[in-house]
Protein backbone atom coordinates (compact mmCIF):
# COMPACT_ATOMS: atom_id res chain seq x y z
CA UNK A 1 0.00 0.00 0.00
CA UNK A 2 2.72 2.20 1.15
CA UNK A 3 4.72 1.67 -2.28
CA UNK A 4 1.62 2.09 -4.70
CA UNK A 5 1.04 5.56 -2.13
CA UNK A 6 4.15 6.73 -3.64
CA UNK A 7 4.04 5.79 -6.95
CA UNK A 8 0.78 7.81 -7.51
CA UNK A 9 2.69 10.48 -5.53
CA UNK A 10 5.55 10.37 -8.19
CA UNK A 11 3.78 10.04 -10.79
CA UNK A 12 2.07 13.58 -9.77
CA UNK A 13 4.97 15.33 -9.70
CA UNK A 14 5.95 14.41 -12.64
CA UNK A 15 2.95 16.08 -13.99
CA UNK A 16 2.72 18.57 -12.53
CA UNK A 17 3.77 21.38 -14.93
CA UNK A 18 1.22 19.98 -17.44
CA UNK A 19 -1.64 19.82 -14.86
CA UNK A 20 -1.09 23.27 -13.87
CA UNK A 21 -1.67 24.48 -17.41
CA UNK A 22 -4.78 22.09 -17.77
CA UNK A 23 -6.42 24.00 -14.69
CA UNK A 24 -4.80 27.61 -15.04
CA UNK A 25 -4.83 28.04 -19.29
CA UNK A 26 -7.49 25.58 -21.01
CA UNK A 27 -10.30 27.53 -20.15
CA UNK A 28 -8.86 31.05 -21.08
CA UNK A 29 -8.12 29.43 -24.84
CA UNK A 30 -11.58 28.60 -25.41
CA UNK A 31 -13.58 31.20 -26.26
CA UNK A 32 -17.57 32.06 -26.05
CA UNK A 33 -18.28 30.70 -29.44
CA UNK A 34 -16.41 27.11 -29.01
CA UNK A 35 -18.52 26.68 -25.67
CA UNK A 36 -21.34 27.91 -27.16
CA UNK A 37 -20.80 25.27 -30.10
CA UNK A 38 -19.64 22.64 -28.04
CA UNK A 39 -22.86 23.14 -25.83
CA UNK A 40 -25.03 23.05 -28.72
CA UNK A 41 -23.59 19.94 -29.87
CA UNK A 42 -23.95 18.03 -26.77
CA UNK A 43 -27.32 19.39 -26.56
CA UNK A 44 -28.04 18.01 -30.12
CA UNK A 45 -26.22 14.24 -29.25
CA UNK A 46 -28.97 14.47 -25.93
CA UNK A 47 -31.76 14.58 -28.33
CA UNK A 48 -30.34 12.55 -30.53
CA UNK A 49 -30.06 9.87 -27.08
CA UNK A 50 -34.14 10.63 -25.92
CA UNK A 51 -35.26 9.29 -29.40
CA UNK A 52 -33.07 6.01 -29.53
CA UNK A 53 -35.00 3.31 -28.67
CA UNK A 54 -33.22 2.51 -25.41
CA UNK A 55 -31.79 4.19 -22.17
CA UNK A 56 -29.51 6.91 -21.47
CA UNK A 57 -26.40 6.62 -20.20
CA UNK A 58 -24.94 10.53 -20.08
CA UNK A 59 -21.47 11.59 -18.91
CA UNK A 60 -20.70 14.73 -17.81
CA UNK A 61 -17.96 15.86 -17.33
CA UNK A 62 -14.80 17.62 -18.70
CA UNK A 63 -12.11 17.56 -20.81
CA UNK A 64 -11.22 13.73 -20.08
CA UNK A 65 -14.82 12.84 -21.27
CA UNK A 66 -15.07 15.09 -24.22
CA UNK A 67 -11.51 13.64 -25.48
CA UNK A 68 -9.74 16.64 -26.02
CA UNK A 69 -7.28 16.06 -28.92
CA UNK A 70 -8.76 13.09 -30.00
CA UNK A 71 -11.67 12.16 -32.58
CA UNK A 72 -14.97 11.70 -30.56
CA UNK A 73 -15.76 7.85 -31.46
CA UNK A 74 -12.04 7.89 -29.63
CA UNK A 75 -13.27 9.33 -26.95
CA UNK A 76 -13.56 6.68 -23.41
CA UNK A 77 -17.45 7.27 -23.48
CA UNK A 78 -17.84 6.29 -27.37
CA UNK A 79 -16.08 3.15 -26.45
CA UNK A 80 -18.46 2.01 -23.78
CA UNK A 81 -20.93 2.34 -26.78
CA UNK A 82 -18.89 -0.33 -28.52
CA UNK A 83 -19.04 -2.59 -25.87
CA UNK A 84 -22.97 -1.68 -25.01
CA UNK A 85 -23.79 -2.81 -28.55
CA UNK A 86 -21.49 -5.66 -28.43
CA UNK A 87 -23.35 -7.15 -26.06
CA UNK A 88 -26.94 -6.04 -27.57
CA UNK A 89 -27.25 -3.60 -24.08
CA UNK A 90 -29.86 -1.02 -24.90
CA UNK A 91 -28.34 1.55 -23.78
CA UNK A 92 -27.17 4.95 -25.35
CA UNK A 93 -24.32 6.88 -24.05
CA UNK A 94 -24.42 10.72 -24.42
CA UNK A 95 -21.01 12.24 -24.26
CA UNK A 96 -22.17 15.65 -22.61
CA UNK A 97 -18.20 16.65 -21.73
CA UNK A 98 -16.72 19.97 -22.16
CA UNK A 99 -13.23 20.80 -22.26
CA UNK A 100 -12.35 23.05 -19.12
CA UNK A 101 -15.52 22.60 -16.98
CA UNK A 102 -15.37 23.23 -13.32
CA UNK A 103 -18.38 22.24 -11.05
CA UNK A 104 -19.63 25.61 -10.97
CA UNK A 105 -19.91 25.56 -14.39
CA UNK A 106 -21.30 22.41 -14.99
CA UNK A 107 -24.02 23.35 -12.10
CA UNK A 108 -25.24 26.12 -14.37
CA UNK A 109 -25.48 24.09 -17.36
CA UNK A 110 -27.18 21.00 -15.70
CA UNK A 111 -30.22 22.32 -16.11
CA UNK A 112 -30.98 22.14 -19.68
CA UNK A 113 -29.92 18.79 -19.55
CA UNK A 114 -32.89 17.61 -17.23
CA UNK A 115 -35.42 18.15 -20.39
CA UNK A 116 -35.24 14.45 -21.32
CA UNK A 117 -35.02 11.50 -19.10
CA UNK A 118 -31.51 9.47 -17.44
CA UNK A 119 -31.08 6.25 -16.73
CA UNK A 120 -27.53 6.68 -15.71
CA UNK A 121 -25.18 9.39 -15.30
CA UNK A 122 -21.97 9.82 -14.41
CA UNK A 123 -20.42 12.74 -13.15
CA UNK A 124 -16.55 13.07 -13.72
CA UNK A 125 -16.37 17.06 -12.68
CA UNK A 126 -13.81 18.34 -9.66
CA UNK A 127 -10.15 18.09 -11.11
CA UNK A 128 -10.54 21.75 -12.66
CA UNK A 129 -11.32 22.69 -9.44
CA UNK A 130 -8.38 21.23 -7.44
CA UNK A 131 -6.08 22.11 -9.58
CA UNK A 132 -7.42 25.75 -9.27
CA UNK A 133 -7.07 25.17 -5.64
CA UNK A 134 -11.07 26.15 -5.17
CA UNK A 135 -12.39 25.55 -2.01
CA UNK A 136 -13.14 22.30 -1.27
CA UNK A 137 -16.51 23.39 0.27
CA UNK A 138 -17.65 25.17 -2.97
CA UNK A 139 -16.54 22.04 -5.43
CA UNK A 140 -18.65 19.67 -2.62
CA UNK A 141 -21.57 21.88 -3.22
CA UNK A 142 -21.93 21.96 -6.57
CA UNK A 143 -21.28 18.33 -7.17
CA UNK A 144 -24.51 17.88 -5.04
CA UNK A 145 -26.28 20.47 -6.34
CA UNK A 146 -25.77 18.60 -9.66
CA UNK A 147 -26.25 15.59 -8.14
CA UNK A 148 -29.46 16.98 -6.51
CA UNK A 149 -31.24 18.13 -9.90
CA UNK A 150 -30.42 15.15 -11.64
CA UNK A 151 -31.84 12.94 -8.91
CA UNK A 152 -35.30 15.74 -9.16
CA UNK A 153 -35.52 15.16 -12.54
CA UNK A 154 -34.99 11.05 -12.38
CA UNK A 155 -35.95 9.91 -9.47
CA UNK A 156 -34.37 6.11 -10.67
CA UNK A 157 -32.15 7.46 -11.87
CA UNK A 158 -28.33 5.56 -10.87
CA UNK A 159 -25.67 7.73 -10.45
CA UNK A 160 -21.82 7.48 -10.83
CA UNK A 161 -18.75 9.73 -9.71
CA UNK A 162 -15.76 9.33 -11.36
CA UNK A 163 -13.15 9.70 -8.47
CA UNK A 164 -10.13 12.13 -9.24
CA UNK A 165 -6.52 12.83 -7.55
CA UNK A 166 -4.49 16.28 -7.79
CA UNK A 167 -1.02 16.49 -7.30
CA UNK A 168 0.52 17.29 -3.82
CA UNK A 169 1.22 21.15 -4.30
CA UNK A 170 -1.78 22.38 -2.67
CA UNK A 171 -0.44 20.67 0.13
CA UNK A 172 -1.07 17.80 1.73
CA UNK A 173 -4.30 18.39 3.54
CA UNK A 174 -6.06 19.70 0.49
CA UNK A 175 -4.60 17.10 -1.46
CA UNK A 176 -6.15 14.15 0.89
CA UNK A 177 -9.27 15.67 1.62
CA UNK A 178 -10.07 16.36 -2.36
CA UNK A 179 -9.40 13.15 -3.05
CA UNK A 180 -11.51 11.83 -0.05
CA UNK A 181 -14.66 14.07 -1.64
CA UNK A 182 -15.60 11.49 -4.31
CA UNK A 183 -16.10 8.75 -1.67
CA UNK A 184 -17.48 11.16 0.82
CA UNK A 185 -20.26 12.49 -2.04
CA UNK A 186 -20.63 8.51 -2.87
CA UNK A 187 -21.44 7.21 0.43
CA UNK A 188 -23.48 10.37 1.30
CA UNK A 189 -25.97 10.04 -2.10
CA UNK A 190 -26.10 6.22 -2.02
CA UNK A 191 -24.06 6.27 -5.49
CA UNK A 192 -21.67 4.28 -7.29
CA UNK A 193 -17.86 5.58 -7.18
CA UNK A 194 -14.86 4.42 -10.03
CA UNK A 195 -12.17 5.13 -7.62
CA UNK A 196 -9.98 6.84 -9.57
CA UNK A 197 -10.64 7.37 -13.42
CA UNK A 198 -7.08 7.34 -14.96
CA UNK A 199 -5.29 4.75 -13.01
CA UNK A 200 -2.97 3.16 -14.81
CA UNK A 201 -3.13 6.24 -17.17
CA UNK A 202 -2.01 8.90 -14.88
CA UNK A 203 1.48 9.54 -15.25
CA UNK A 204 2.46 7.01 -17.82
CA UNK A 205 4.05 8.97 -20.96
CA UNK A 206 3.00 6.89 -23.62
CA UNK A 207 -0.53 6.54 -22.75
CA UNK A 208 -0.77 10.28 -22.61
CA UNK A 209 -0.65 12.99 -25.33
CA UNK A 210 2.48 15.79 -25.46
CA UNK A 211 0.97 17.74 -22.99
CA UNK A 212 1.00 14.97 -20.66
CA UNK A 213 -2.75 14.98 -19.65
CA UNK A 214 -4.81 14.04 -21.97
CA UNK A 215 -4.92 10.30 -22.51
CA UNK A 216 -4.32 8.51 -25.76
CA UNK A 217 -5.98 6.26 -27.93
CA UNK A 218 -4.96 3.62 -25.35
CA UNK A 219 -4.76 5.42 -22.79
CA UNK A 220 -8.84 5.99 -23.49
CA UNK A 221 -9.29 2.29 -23.95
CA UNK A 222 -7.75 1.72 -20.13
CA UNK A 223 -9.90 4.66 -18.88
CA UNK A 224 -12.80 2.77 -20.29
CA UNK A 225 -11.95 -0.33 -18.83
CA UNK A 226 -11.84 2.12 -15.47
CA UNK A 227 -15.27 2.96 -16.08
CA UNK A 228 -16.56 -0.26 -17.35
CA UNK A 229 -15.44 -2.22 -14.30
CA UNK A 230 -18.18 0.01 -12.52
CA UNK A 231 -20.76 0.64 -14.75
CA UNK A 232 -21.32 -3.08 -16.40
CA UNK A 233 -22.97 -4.84 -13.01
CA UNK A 234 -24.78 -1.64 -13.02
CA UNK A 235 -26.72 -2.18 -16.04
CA UNK A 236 -27.34 -5.46 -15.57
Amino acid sequence: MIQSVIRTTLKFCYLLPFLFFLGCGETEKKNDKEVTETEQSSKNSAEEGVLSSGKSIVFFGNSLTAGMGLEPEQAFPALIQQKLDSLNLEYYVINAGISGETTASGESRIGWLMRDKIDVFILELGANDGLRGIPLSETRENLQSIIDTVKENNPNVKIVLAGMQIPPNMGPEYTSEFRQLFPDLADKNDAYLIPFLLEDVAGIPQLNQADGIHPTIEGQRIVAENVWEILRPILK
